[in-house]
Order: C-alpha cells, then sequence, then structure tokens
C-alpha cells in the first residue's frame, strides 16, 4: 500500500504497506501522514474501513485485485466424474486453511461424497506458519488426498478439476488463485473473509462457509459434490462476475481513470 508522491498527487495503494494511527508506514520505513493522502486504492470494500474510510467515498477507488486475464484461464466443460475432483491452489500454510480442507475433505468422503482433494503449493520456509513437507506427504498418503506440490499450470488445474477450494482464515486483499478459479467457470467453496466475499458471493458464485467451520466445508462440499447442474451454476456465475469487473483491462482502465483525475485537478 505505498504512498506515492509526484507533482504534488500523493495516492494510498492497500497492500504493501501498513498503517498505524493516522499514518501510512512505506518502503525504507517511509511514514506519511493520511490527511495528506488525496486518493486511496484498495482491493475490497473491507479495507477501508480500517482506514476510517467510508468504500464509497469520492476518494476512495477499489479495484478487482491484480485482476486477471480471461484468455488465460478459458471456461471449459467440467472434466468427467465421479470422482468429483477438489484443488487448492495456494502456498502451503496454515493460515490459508490447508489443514481445514484436509478435514473437511474427509468428512465429505466420510458421508459418502465421491470428492478427492488435490493440493497444489509448496510450503514457505520464511513464514512461521508454513506446513512440514513431512506432513503434507503423510497427507498425500490418505485416500482421496494428493499433495502434487509447485504447478505453473494454474489453467490446467482448472480445467483437469471440478471445484475450487480455499478455507483461509486471515485477512486476504483478494486471493488470485480464486480469480484464476472464477475466470475458468469453476464453483468456489471458501470461506465468508475480508477480501474473499469481495468476490465469491453466498449461492452465486459459490459457497461461503464461516472462518475455521470444517462442518460447514464439508456440508458444502458434499452439496457439490451430488449436484452437477448446482456446480455448473456457481462456475458460469462466477466466470460472468470475472467479466464485469475482475478483469486486467478492468483493473488498468480504473488506475488509470485514478490518475487522470488527479492531474486534471
Amino acid at each position: 500500500m505505498p504512498v506515492v508522491n509526484q507533482k504534488d498527487i500523493r495516492v494510498a495503494f492497500d497492500e504493501w504497506n501498513f498503517w498505524y494511527g493516522d499514518y501510512v508506514y512505506g518502503e525504507l520505513g517511509t511514514q506519511y501522514r493520511l490527511k495528506d493522502a488525496r486518493a486511496f486504492l484498495f482491493e475490497n470494500r473491507d479495507d477501508p474501513v480500517e482506514f476510517g474510510l467510508a468504500p464509497d467515498a469520492p476518494e476512495v477507488t477499489i479495484v478487482g485485485g491484480a485482476g486477471v486475464d480471461p484468455a488465460e484461464y478459458p471456461m471449459r466443460p467440467e472434466p468427467p466424474f465421479p470422482p468429483v475432483k477438489v484443488a487448492v491452489v495456494s502456498r502451503m500454510i496454515a493460515a490459508k486453511g490447508i489443514a481445514d480442507a484436509v478435514e473437511a475433505t474427509r468428512r465429505a468422503r466420510a458421508l459418502g461424497a465421491p470428492v478427492e482433494l488435490h493440493l497444489f503449493g509448496v510450503p514457505d520456509p520464511s513464514n512461521r506458519d508454513s506446513i512440514a513437507e513431512a506432513t503434507l506427504r503423510q497427507w498425500s498418503a490418505e485416500p482421496g488426498i494428493t499433495w502434487h506440490g509447485r504447478t505453473d499450470k494454474v489453467a490446467q488445474v482448472w480445467q483437469e478439476h471440478h471445484v475450487a477450494l480455499l478455507l483461509s482464515y486471515y485477512r486476504e486483499g483478494l486471493p488470485r488463485t480464486l480469480l484464476e478459479a472464477a475466470a475458468a467457470g469453476r464453483p468456489i467453496v471458501t470461506t465468508d473473509a475480508v477480501g474473499i466475499r469481495e468476490l465469491v458471493r453466498n449461492g452465486k458464485e459459490g459457497i461461503l462457509v464461516p472462518l475455521r467451520d470444517v462442518d460447514a466445508a464439508a456440508r458444502a462440499l458434499v452439496e457439490l459434490a451430488g449436484d452437477r447442474a448446482l456446480r455448473a451454476r456457481l462456475g458460469a456465475q462466477a466466470h460472468a462476475r470475472i467479466e464485469q469487473r475482475f478483469t486486467e483491462t478492468a483493473v488498468k482502465q480504473a488506475v488509470g481513470q485514478l490518475y487522470r483525475s488527479m492531474l486534471a485537478s
């Protein structure tokens, strides 16, 4: 969330800095007063409140994260089933809800749902919340759970899977993994968390569950596994939502318009 000062233009960007009281602290420890900012750019409607700003205030611009190019994540018919393949594409850290995803899958399978969980991503050694590789391998030895490690073929992941899952329980900006899954037309099971609910609305693009509620997540997987029409409807609406306001083009246009308006003032 760096504050940019160029020709008397000050913009506070929400993502890479942190704020405390009346100040934003930027790169290299630079300190700026919030009252000096003329415009604020956020990725969701929850974060402006942390600054004491109204999401609809004239000085606030909200964009769809970094956006996504739908052409890179084409919408395809879902693959054959059963099983219904559920994918998590994420860093393997606890706060992304990886353990919750594993447990939700266990419970869904215990209820008779023909679901498989596929984990894509690697641990982050620099993060104290990182999940040990030994734990990931132990989970992967269980029926219905596979850890694949790193992938650079995310579009292919969504073509080969039926449902996107992210049970994150920390404050997100706007997870790119969900933008990519939605662009590919996959229904989403995720938490009703800051940043996430900017994209996913319950019953429209996916199913929102309370944070750390593994039973609710398991029930959502059971519901989607048993209802192909529901998967298709949620997936189509997810794709449409990306086209409406979460494309790279839309984000570039919004940021460009912000700068043009300030240059003209």
